[in-house]
């Protein structure tokens, strides 16, 4: 037992000797790999340069984004292609620009070795949180070691080198030169580097003249130089930007409260924007906007992408020219100074032009705001969606409504006819009262009062819901709009509404606008390529039902003429205007199956034009352009829309007023009809006299049963008294209720069918030879038709005895096996007999 104890003690000893030995040898291991990495590292960073800017310009160029048409070979704009930069000397720099400078972007310059801790920590938390390197901590002074040496890459050994040379600069040369450095060589905007350059492309004056506010701007562009580009869309942005700026001046104690007051106050005033090399400038900026949404300002500036568009940029070209043209003599003539187009590919959502102005480098008009990304209202333009989300309802074209005067406030008496003090009776483009109007007519001639009417049908909230679905994103909610919202009251962008009329174009299919066709780095390699993602919005027979409004000239000619401007006389156009109220916005927007176009006409800024709907000064420019674009594009037809006539429609439904309950009688017999009485002989007995729509139907369900309680309708007494008060005003008298009959017709029951047999050879009929057929047929009236049809297709209509045919199998390219056959009898009084069988064709 003692040896036992002995032998174990002895193990335990030489373990412990042998994990010492394994640890000592380990933590060697682990020094000699830390020395080696140190090493390493000491050597990689010990081999840095120090950053020259004597290649600046030629790096920057070859790492220009480029940005093309859709054909990839025209050149829109290469981002740094005309790259601007004057190298100045510190003293001839403002010292308001270098204050401004410092306290934007590194309050500590004077301070630090060149890397701010903190900043470095801060940063590295936030990208490990957020998976990324979205945040650099950058001080001035590495932002000039990133910006004149190194790559654009967000690595961390970029980052390590960016840190490692900061510190190597802040050795080798002063504050002061480093400061220089880095406003000679920031970016302010497309090809505008240095503070120099800045200050005479934007303001007109040397650097050494810029005032506290001047100098505040310019140091508030370089964190995002196009979002913040005094030329764009985000002046606002800016404003509050260039506020900022001063206030940490002040925080600084770089100025005084009192200059700081009155910077904020000081109105600066921009140069126009001056561009060379550049083609359809709105749209590329629109397309500069989008690329940094998603890669961020420094990718765009240096990355060198490759940007293939949806652009087409022939096109662009003529609208060009013919907005210029159209908007001066408009300017002249209607007090309309500007004019804007955007073309839509409705079967890809492709942006194939966009125009946002008579001309972008025009100061006068502001000409470089895009309107067709603006909001503005839309005046009568936006009705298709109400009548689109009717059809879905059930509602049809042929629907009657009165267009009469009515108020619609449920606060206001029904026989105030004013819209004051929340009263609300809309008045018609023409102050004219047609009395009953089918939604057809109304859509087509653009009928204020019935309109209305047809969205109180639609359901304000389900008519908004569809807008949104088909594209107009920027509307809010119901509430905001009530009736109004039929006759323009949202605001919306050109570009939403050309887009969302694509939808109708398509057959109720959405294909999201886009403007970029593929991507690709400077090595070539694809970043990004279009992926189609297209969309069922809006039920298609709804929408081929408007795109046969739209296009219906004689529904429009009562209010536009049979040969207006949206006249086509040999194509599918379809096509709708839109004034707003206050006429400061003129709208037309039509379309064929393979492109849409939207036109606007106005002034910027919202100043109105004269008294004239858009037919006569927005529709002429839109004329003008489309017939440049069908030259381009393929003669298509829309497809016609199934016709709704059947006696089982409410008559109103069918376009009849004077009577809303129907009665179905055969005309022959002058009795009731049977299910079998034939259409060529159905008539009806209308009874119940004229009301409005309300009286006959429940408006959530119009094809359901008639509304017993629709009087409950708030909108009921409205419209009813309008329209009681319409046909006294046209005399109309109440004609006597023909006698319905009490028994039901005898001429067409099942019994009366012409009844069709037929005896085949089974062995079957040979494709080549002649096949005759003789059917039996046994009928109560003599037979005056039967039609003879092989798998759907005619192969023959007698009229006449013999009834029987002979064909050739093989004239009629009617193939070997089994067929379908039939035959079908109608008699003297429509009644009609089918048959349906099989006949066999064989081979020779």
């Amino acid at each position: 037992m003692k040896s036992m104890k002995a032998t174990l003690g002895n193990l335990q000893r030489h373990s412990k000797r042998i994990n010492k030995r394994v640890v000592r040898n380990y933590i060697l291991l682990v020094i000699a790999i830390c020395v080696f990495l140190v090493g390493g590292m000491l050597i990689w960073f010990a081999t840095f340069k120090i950053p020259t800017l004597d290649s600046f310009e030629t790096r920057k160029v070859s790492e220009s984004t480029k940005i093309y048409d859709s054909t990839g070979e025209i050149l829109l704009y290469d981002v740094n292609q005309n790259i601007q930069r004057s190298l100045v000397p510190l003293d001839k720099i403002s010292r308001n620009v270098k204050n401004a400078t410092i306290a934007i972007e590194d309050k500590d310059f004077y301070s630090h070795n060149g890397i701010q801790i903190k900043s470095i920590l801060r940063a590295v938390f936030a990208n490990t949180t957020s998976f990324g390197f979205a945040q650099g901590g950058s001080t001035i002074t590495q932002q000039v070691v990133k910006n004149s040496l190194l790559s654009n890459e967000k690595t961390i050994s970029r980052k390590i080198k960016e840190w490692v040379l900061a510190l190597k600069l802040e050795k080798i040369l002063t504050k002061d030169e480093i400061l220089n450095l880095y406003l000679n060589e920031i970016p302010y905007g497309g090809a505008i580097y240095g503070i120099e350059e800045a200050s005479k492309s934007f303001l007109g004056v040397p650097a050494s003249d810029l005032t506290i506010a001047q100098a505040a701007y310019l140091a508030a562009l370089p964190q995002a130089p196009t979002f913040f580009s005094p030329y764009g869309k985000n002046k606002e942005r800016l404003e509050n930007r260039k506020n900022l700026v001063i206030s940490e001046m002040l925080q600084n104690n770089f100025i005084t409260q009192e200059e700081a007051d009155d910077a904020k106050k000081e109105v600066v005033v921009f140069k126009p924007k001056e561009l060379v090399g550049l083609k359809a400038p709105h749209f590329v900026f629109y397309v500069i906007d989008e690329l940094q949404k998603k890669y961020g300002e420094d990718v765009v500036q240096n990355g060198g992408l490759r940007v293939k568009t949806t652009l087409n940029y022939e096109l662009q070209q003529k609208g060009e020219e013919i907005a210029n043209k159209f908007a001066l003599q408009n300017e002249k003539t209607f007090n309309a100074e500007n004019a804007a187009f955007v073309a839509i590919d409705p079967k890809t959502g492709g942006i194939l032009t966009m125009v946002g102005s008579r001309n972008y480098f025009d100061k006068e008009i502001d000409g470089n705001f895009n309107i067709t990304t603006a909001r503005r209202q839309p005046g009568s333009t936006f009705k298709p969606f109400v009548y689109a989300e009717a059809f879905n309802k059930g509602y049809t074209p042929e629907t009657v409504v009165f267009d009469v005067k009515t108020q619609f406030s449920t606060t206001c008496a029904q026989d105030n006819h004013t819209s004051t003090n929340g009263c609300y009776s809309p008045e018609n483009y023409d102050s004219k009262y047609r009395g009953p109007i089918t939604l057809r007519n109304s859509l087509a001639q653009s009928i204020n009062i019935s309109s209305v009417k047809a969205l109180y049908l639609a359901g304000l909230s389900d008519s908004l819901e569809l807008a949104k679905k088909m594209g107009v994103a920027s509307l809010g909610k119901a509430g905001q709009y009530g009736l109004t919202l039929v006759l323009g009251g949202g605001e919306v962008s050109p570009l939403d509404m050309t887009s969302a009329y694509s939808v109708f174009a398509n057959e109720g299919v959405r294909n999201p606008y886009f403007s970029i066709l593929e991507i690709k780095d400077s090595q070539g390699k694809t970043l990004e390529e279009h992926k189609p993602n297209p969309e069922q919005v809006l039920v298609r027979d709804s929408a081929l039902k408007i795109s046969d409004i739209l296009s219906d000239n004689v529904a429009r000619a009562p209010a536009f003429g049979q040969t207006s401007f949206l006249y086509f006389p040999n194509r599918d156009v379809a096509v709708k205007t839109g004034t707003t109220n206050d006429y400061k916005d003129t709208w037309i927007i039509g379309y064929t199956p393979s492109v849409t176009l939207g036109a606007w006409a106005g002034n910027n800024d919202n100043s109105p034009m004269e008294k004239k709907v858009a037919g006569f000064i927005v529709a002429p420019m839109w004329r003008a352009f489309m017939d440049e674009i069908v030259k381009t594009v393929p003669n298509e037809t829309f497809t016609t829309p199934p016709i709704e006539d059947s006696f089982d429609l409410k008559p109103v439904l069918r376009g009849v007023w004077k009577g809303g309950l129907s009665q179905k009688i055969d005309t022959l017999s002058g009795l009731l009809a049977t299910e079998f009485t034939p259409k060529e002989t159905m008539g009806e007995i209308l009874s119940g006299g004229a009301h409005t729509i309300l009286y006959w139907l429940n408006k959530d369900d119009p094809r359901g049963p008639t509304g017993q309680n629709s009087q409950n309708d708030p909108q009921f007494s409205r419209w009813e008294y309008g329209v009681q008060r319409w046909l006294q005003t046209q005399n109309y008298v109440e004609q006597p209720t023909q006698p319905v009959p009490q028994t039901t017709s005898t001429i067409h029951t099942k019994e009366s069918q012409p009844v069709i047999s037929l005896a085949l050879d089974n062995r079957g009929y040979k494709v080549g030879s002649s096949v005759t057929i003789t059917p039996s047929i046994q009928s109560t009236n003599p037979i005056t038709r039967v039609e003879y049809a092989i798998n759907g297709i005619l192969i023959e209509t007698k009229t006449v005895a013999p009834l029987s045919i002979t064909f050739i199998p093989t004239d009629y390219n009617i193939l070997v096996g089994n067929q379908t056959l039939t035959i079908t009898a109608r008699d003297t009084v429509f009644n009609k007999g089918t048959l349906n069988t099989s006949i066999l064709i064989v081979s020779e």
